[in-house]
């Protein structure tokens, strides 16, 4: 017979990474034995072999000084054909713009976009177009750019729109996902704010529904409802054009640490959170039963927020947390536990901050689901999600029709009361083009700098109308100068 100790040292070993189940409402296990926890292993998926692998260091981008401010936010974006980055910069706050092609060590002189007086805290890439990127920061203020094609070439500081309305931080910025020109912020004094970029106005403001500091924001698939976690700890379901809350949930998680929540493709809600003695825990809620979660789940005793990043097509949830080395990944689907573990990467270095592709910006022929941005504390490190396949055919099952960059509204016609889902472009068309071949509809009137956003609710919009008047009137007055001249050095040309 063996000792105790020999006992001990063969007896299994629990995976670390692997997360413990707390409540579900799936059927409890038979008192007699013990629940099979290697059938959830082995549940049929295609997505069940998923790997994720760090790119080598000749693709990478080093030398970057990433911004040390504890907000908790991804400090950076990434769309098919630039990475931006949010780093420290003295006098004011300031991000730089990478094409994705220029890997390697970054040069010292790279040009920063730089027009924030204060920490730039959050920074997201229009959907509907690869050269526009909107910034919100310490200075109160939320700032729309445009990158110019190939990236920029000296220093930004002027932006297209100067959106101010926030009396403190804008600690998150968000484009609605299927309607043109509009642009939610959300800011440390508890408001909303949901803007029309066409003619730089408040369209919109959310400032009597939170008490306490927001912690996150969410749109739903076709933007219809938007979803936020406070600090008072609950969260709500808010129907934004007619500012009223269609939902609340009181302490969706236990513990006083920040929950982040977003809705599903199914229009459930997903939350990260903790418990009582800061243990991470994810959950699954139906918006028609809120009294107890579908499922929840234990992961691990961290300090960390667990932001989570949701793949419609697949179903798959990647949760990547600040100060971790990890990223989990798990299946949502209707079958109870409904909530199913697939894997984990892990890695010896822990995270600053992550961003990942958008599907259209994905290698297809290598079956490619997922690409992480990881940032470190001085560079970015891409990390692939792969589904292993031999065939070089593309993949039906792996790439459903995903969101494409066309919009399917304009902002005029969403805050009327219109609502559209996304549309939906193949991949397969695709996969035979460059990422540069992405449809790019352009900002109505992006040449007006608006320093001043009139009250929606005061008719003090002239202002902006004049100066479009004014703008075109130039404009027509120095395409009539460049005709002129262009004749005479025709003239000049000819006289030689």
């Amino acid at each position: 017979s063996l000792s105790t100790p020999a006992r001990r040292f063969l007896s299994p070993l629990r995976p670390l990474d692997r997360p413990t189940l707390i409540r579900s409402s799936s059927p409890p296990p038979s008192k007699n034995r013990a629940p099979d926890m290697s059938r959830q292993v082995v549940r049929s998926s295609k997505f069940r072999h998923v790997f994720g692998q760090g790119l080598k260091a000749d693709q990478c981008y080093d030398d970057i000084r990433v911004s040390r401010t504890t907000w908790d936010g991804n400090f950076s974006c990434v769309n098919p054909e630039f990475l931006a980055i949010i780093v420290e910069a003295s006098g004011g706050g300031a991000f730089i713009v990478l094409p994705l092609s220029k890997c390697g060590r970054v040069d010292k002189a790279t040009p920063l976009v730089c027009g924030h007086t204060a920490v730039v805290l959050d920074i997201e890439w229009c959907p509907h177009n690869d050269h526009i990127i909107a910034s919100g920061s310490e200075d109160c203020n939320v700032m729309i750019w445009e990158i110019p094609e190939g990236g920029l070439t000296r220093p930004l500081t002027e932006p297209l729109v100067t959106l101010e309305g926030h009396t403190k931080r804008v600690g998150i910025v968000s484009w609605h996902p299927t309607a043109s020109n509009i642009l939610l912020s959300a800011g440390g004094d508890n408001v909303i704010i949901i803007w029309n970029i066409t003619t730089g106005e408040r369209a919109i403001v959310l400032d009597s529904l939170h008490p306490d500091t927001i912690y996150s924001v969410a749109w739903n698939r076709d933007g219809s409802r938007l979803l936020t976690s406070c600090k008072d700890k609950k969260l709500r379901v808010i129907e934004p054009r007619k500012q009223t809350v269609e939902l609340e949930k009181d302490k969706p998680h236990e513990g006083t640490r920040p929950v982040r929540a977003i809705f599903t493709a199914d229009g459930k809600i997903f939350t990260t959170g903790f418990g009582k003695m800061t243990e991470r825990q994810v959950a699954l809620w139906d918006p028609a039963s809120m009294g107890s979660p579908m499922h929840l789940e234990e992961l691990d005793v961290s300090s960390g927020v667990l932001i989570p990043f949701y793949d419609p097509d697949t179903g798959i949830v990647y949760l990547c947390g600040k100060g971790d080395s990890t990223i989990r990944y798990f299946e949502l689907t209707d079958e109870a536990p409904f909530i199913h573990y697939l894997s984990a990467f892990s890695s010896k270095d822990s995270q600053r901050g992550f961003c990942w592709m958008p599907k259209t910006g994905l290698d297809v022929k290598k079956c490619e689901i997922a690409r992480f941005y990881k940032l470190h504390e001085r560079k970015c490190e891409p990390i692939v999600m792969t589904v292993p396949r031999k065939s070089d055919v593309f993949q039906d099952d792996l790439y459903p029709d995903t969101v494409g960059p066309e919009p399917a509204l304009d902002a005029d016609q969403w805050l009327s009361g219109r609502d559209a889902g996304p549309i939906l472009v193949s991949l397969r068309e695709s996969a035979a083009k460059e990422s540069g071949a992405r449809v790019r509809p352009l900002l109505l009137h992006k040449v007006v700098n608006v320093k001043r956003c009139p009250d929606p609710q005061s008719g003090d919009s002239g202002d902006v109308t004049q100066q479009i008047v004014k703008l075109q009137t130039e404009l027509e007055q120095l395409k009539a100068t460049v005709a002129e001249q262009g004749e005479r050095i025709s003239q000049l040309e000819g006289s030689k």
